[in-house]
């Protein structure tokens, strides 16, 4: 004889209740997201890249201060680089995915090689910019390169707060 569950013992209070998931239907989706519009808007990844250039012109105002006054100095160009760096790759994957959505036939495996794919050219872009730069750019500074690097970086994350 196999005992059941709780055979033989009562119910127990620290026993949760079994939680019931509704399964909404796409109609059902359509009007939820239709009866609160601002709260499900969609977020243009075109508006990450504006932010993008923002922050690499704010990052290469805040360098300046470091150089010379008469003319653009080696901080400013490093800090340009860097802010190079993220922008041009990120919009060579957008690029690529726009290009997949205009596709006649898309579909979600199209979509996913499309999205691989760009995510490949992105990493590649990125490695080669920084070994170019690092071979065929003298005297770049470093230190301004990777931090506005990194700032440029985090406006895809920061892009969640801007919904």
């Amino acid at each position: 004889m196999i005992p059941q569950k709780n055979q033989f013992s009562e119910v127990d209070e620290w026993d949760e209740p079994e939680e019931v998931i509704r399964v909404y239907s796409k109609e059902e989706i359509v009007a939820l997201r239709q009866s609160d519009a601002t709260k499900y808007r969609a977020l243009s990844p075109w508006k990450i890249i504006l932010a993008q250039v923002l922050v690499t012109a704010i990052s290469m105002v805040f360098w300046s201060f470091f150089g010379e006054s008469v003319r653009v100095s080696v901080y400013t160009q490093s800090a340009f680089l860097g802010g190079l760096i993220s922008v041009l790759p990120t919009t060579l994957f957008l690029i690529r995915l726009e290009l997949a959505k205009k596709s006649q036939r898309l579909n979600p495996g199209r979509f996913l090689a499309a999205l691989v794919s760009g995510e490949f050219i992105k990493i590649v872009a990125t490695l080669m910019l920084f070994v170019g730069i690092a071979y065929y750019v003298p005297g770049v500074l470093w230190v301004p390169l990777l931090v506005t690097y990194l700032l440029v970086l985090k406006c895809v994350w920061l892009a969640w707060l801007w919904r």
